[in-house]
């Protein structure tokens, strides 16, 4: 159930950041959580293969290239889901630590409301 409600918050904050920010384009909320869902997917499966793969780079620039890393992983949702659009890489890597962002602050809020 605090899987579920994860990608519910997440697909929310995907669709909040697609009306703030120019680049990145959602469909409608049904794709915002197919994107969360996939980003979940792709973070568990391909992030950690890239992890490794990059480890000398992500040291060398003090985890600095984990970026670089963060936005291939955004541009690979955005090849894989037709309603999920970004413009480019830039617009990758802001919607990723925007996304990072977001989601500290909302699931913090909803585990401490979740304890009461």
């Amino acid at each position: 159930m605090k899987t579920l409600l994860q990608i519910i918050l997440t697909g929310i904050i995907v669709l909040i950041l697609s009306n703030i920010l120019g680049g990145v384009y959602v469909e409608d909320f049904f794709t915002s959580v197919v994107v969360a869902a996939i980003l979940a997917l792709l973070n568990i499966f391909v992030k950690p293969i890239l992890l490794i793969f990059t480890l000398p780079v992500t040291v060398l620039t003090f985890g600095l290239f984990l970026l670089v890393i963060n936005g291939l992983i955004i541009l690979m949702a955005d090849g894989l889901i037709s309603g999920f659009e970004v413009d480019g890489f830039w617009w990758a890597v802001l919607f990723s630590i925007l996304l990072s962002l977001l989601q500290s602050i909302f699931f913090s809020v909803a585990e401490r409301s979740g304890r009461r």
